[in-house]
């Protein structure tokens, strides 16, 4: 399973960048919002600090195909041919998907709340689907189950179209989608730091410094050992 970041906040992904293994950066307009700045100088940086290989997912703003359509052309002559536009699955929005998807732009179709919706996005052409896993949580159903049976469409009817879940509100909800094979997740700073930390770890750790220390002195290490 790919692992991205879900900011637009450089600072924090750069601290993440520095420590985890990590496949590219997710933006939406909310989290660009945040920053205060011209969304095009944000995503330049990012795109910048990631380098081109790495995934760079941004949203299109338009309520129409053409617009979207506009706004996909602008946004890869920009941002670089590695950058996945993210269209939500409306049906301006599977129109769009289907004209880009010909034209080989890269596709994440967004705001999927239902299994149907990633359904009519991989048939139209899109590369990942991104569903609200917390968001459907909170409308009374189950973001896990209906993301799994996502992907049980998508490999029974042999779509070429990965999940991309999103929307995540702890670390395990991350590792039963990890578990189930999904091919990627876009997660929060804070939530992917809580899929490492652990106090238990911490201590032994520490109890092995500290047990080390005893044979060969404080501060010592394995350099200092010969």
């Amino acid at each position: 399973m790919k692992l991205l970041i879900d900011d637009a906040n450089i600072e924090k992904i750069k601290t993440i960048y520095q420590y985890y293994p990590i496949d590219g950066v997710t933006t939406n307009p909310s989290i660009l919002a945040k920053s205060g700045r011209n969304p095009y100088e944000v995503l330049k940086e990012i795109r910048a600090y990631i380098g081109e290989d790495a995934e760079l997912h941004a949203q299109v703003i338009s309520r129409t195909a053409e617009g979207m359509i506009e706004e996909a052309h602008k946004m890869a002559e920009i941002l670089g041919k590695n950058t996945y536009i993210k269209v939500p699955t409306i049906p301006e929005g599977l129109k769009a998907m289907k004209a880009l998807s010909k034209e080989g732009f890269k596709i994440t179709a967004t705001a999927i709340y239902t299994p149907m919706q990633a359904y009519l996005a991989a048939k139209a052409g899109a590369d990942y689907a991104a569903p609200y896993v917390n968001r459907i949580d909170n409308l009374g159903a189950n973001g896990i189950d209906s993301t799994k049976m996502i992907q049980d469409i998508f490999d029974n009817n042999g779509f070429k179209t990965q999940i991309l879940a999103a929307s995540f509100k702890n670390s395990n909800q991350v590792q039963e989608l990890c578990a189930y094979g999904v091919g990627a997740a876009t997660v929060a700073p804070d939530v992917i730091e809580n899929l490492i930390k652990n106090a238990c770890v911490t201590s032994a750790v520490e109890d092995f410094i500290t047990d080390f220390e005893k044979l060969c002195g404080e501060g010592k290490t394995m350099l200092d050992c010969q």
